[in-house]
């Protein structure tokens, strides 16, 4: 190779370096704000982390951690209920499989004279709980109604903790098999979420307006 060739070759290589760290550089500090809402609903609600992990830099371990502290928030309040310890990580199951079945379409984000950047989210409400209030009510009723044949036959009365426990593994049977049997939707809400970029790869969302949208995911009896 002459020494022209060799020369030419070494800024052709030079070039493609340059044009390669260029390239990386603007994958990694380009944004979309909808692409990182979609992410973070997926990974909040379906546990999907590959989106997230793409756009954040975290880890599948960190990114997966989300939705389980999404679980336990949920369980927080049962878990200072009388629920029975024994029926814990079935509910926890069961609220698992609702936040995978919620439906949220993300729309084109806007950028705003603020700087921060308005993402629309349409929402079908999950209708589960109203669905199956009555069918809780009547069953649980039910029960009451056995319980007091029994003890009007010289059984013994159920101390409060059976009881509880009862009701509490009727209300899990019922929202059991509507979730099995597939859950229905009402009309669609329309939510809007503002991201802030802070940095290359850290933004962030309204926390008032996840609130907002948390509220609106799953209807709640008499909504």
């Amino acid at each position: 190779m002459t020494k022209r060739k060799i020369i030419l070759a070494a800024v052709i290589m030079t070039i493609a370096a340059v044009a390669a760290v260029a390239g990386a550089w603007l994958y990694y500090n380009r944004f979309d704000a909808g692409e990182y809402v979609q992410a973070v609903l997926d990974v909040s609600y379906k546990n999907e982390t590959e989106l997230y992990v793409e756009i954040t830099g975290d880890s599948d371990e960190e990114a997966a951690r989300i939705f389980e502290e999404s679980l336990n928030a949920t369980m927080e309040g049962f878990e200072a209920s009388d629920m029975p310890e024994e029926l814990m990580p079935e509910y926890r199951e069961l609220f698992g499989a609702i936040a995978n079945a919620v439906s949220y379409t993300v729309g084109e984000p806007e950028r705003e004279k603020d700087g921060t950047y308005a993402v629309p989210v349409k929402v079908k409400p999950i209708t589960l709980f109203p669905d199956t209030y009555e069918t809780f009510q009547t069953r649980a009723q039910e029960y009451a109604d056995q319980v007091t044949d029994s003890v009007m036959n010289g059984a013994q009365m159920p101390s409060d903790e059976e009881m509880q426990a009862q009701i509490y593994q009727i209300y899990y049977e019922v929202l059991k098999e509507r979730v099995d049997s597939g859950m229905l939707y009402s009309g669609a809400r329309d939510v809007i979420l503002h991201v802030t970029k802070e940095g290359s790869r850290d933004f962030e969302i309204n926390a008032d307006d996840m609130d907002r949208l948390d509220s609106v995911l799953i209807e709640d009896v008499g909504e």
